[in-house]
């Protein structure tokens, strides 16, 4: 199945925000720790993604879809650094890929796009958190990332139990 990823533009994003939720309900639904507990419905994830709207406006947070024909399969978010003294870094945020998408590459080529994005904004370390153990944790392994800490009991996962949470860095170029 072919799948093609694109930067959404701050109308695209806009435009967007139906298919975001529509995924970000699914993948919190399936157990994902992103930050949100159950029961996480369309609406909750419609209006935490249009909290992003001015920040994808003003270009501090880059956003790419994934779209197969199931509609979106998959996104991921790049948060650009603004401090003066930090802005040589990026932090990858909220990689999601649909259940009915896993296991075809999504989530490695919506990465891929990302640390291009970054190192086209001139970003030269890239930062990242996820739950230890995870199949994300093995991607960015994978990947070529660095973990560099595990912190005990970081974040609840959507059920409310609280996960190990590893942190990764990568340097681009």
């Amino acid at each position: 199945m072919m799948h093609t990823i694109t930067r959404l533009s701050a109308g695209d994003f806009h435009d967007s925000v139906k298919e975001l939720a529509e995924l970000l309900a699914d993948v919190v639904d399936g157990g994902a720790s992103l930050g949100f507990l159950a029961p996480f419905g369309r609406d909750s994830a419609a209006d935490w993604w249009r909290a992003r709207a001015s920040a994808v406006a003003d270009g501090s947070l880059v956003v790419w879809i994934s779209r197969g024909p199931g509609g979106a399969s998959g996104t991921v978010s790049l948060a650009l650094e603004g401090k003066a003294n930090g802005r040589h870094r990026a932090e990858i945020a909220k990689l999601m890929v649909h259940r009915r998408a896993r296991g075809r590459g999504v989530a490695r080529a919506l990465l891929a796009a990302a640390e291009e994005g970054a190192a086209r904004a001139g970003a030269s370390l890239l930062l990242l958190d996820t739950e230890t153990g995870s199949p994300a944790e093995r991607l960015y392994q994978a990947a070529g990332w660095t973990r560099y800490g595990i912190v005990p009991d970081y974040a609840a996962e959507p059920a409310g139990s609280l996960r190990d949470c590893s942190f990764f860095y990568k340097r681009l170029g």
